[in-house]
């Protein structure tokens, strides 16, 4: 017959390991849903009327004298 600490031992893996399969389950159960997600909104169909023009960068960039060169 088992001793009571040995069944309790045993008792104790036991749910630890549903535990950690259950978490398991559930991380992939939501990564997936957070993939299908991402996957939606990369192929969706929102941004066809985007105007490419729209995206010139109209920044001006002026020149910057090093003033401590010509100080000398």
């Amino acid at each position: 017959m088992m001793k009571k600490t040995t069944f309790g031992a045993a008792l104790a893996f036991l749910f630890a390991a549903a535990g950690a399969l259950t978490a398991a389950a559930l991380y992939l159960y939501h990564r997936e849903k957070e993939l299908d997600e991402y996957e939606r909104l990369l192929f969706s169909d929102d941004y066809d009327d985007f105007d490419d023009e729209d995206d010139t960068d109209a920044t001006t960039y002026e020149t910057i004298h090093d003033t401590a060169k010509t100080e000398e």
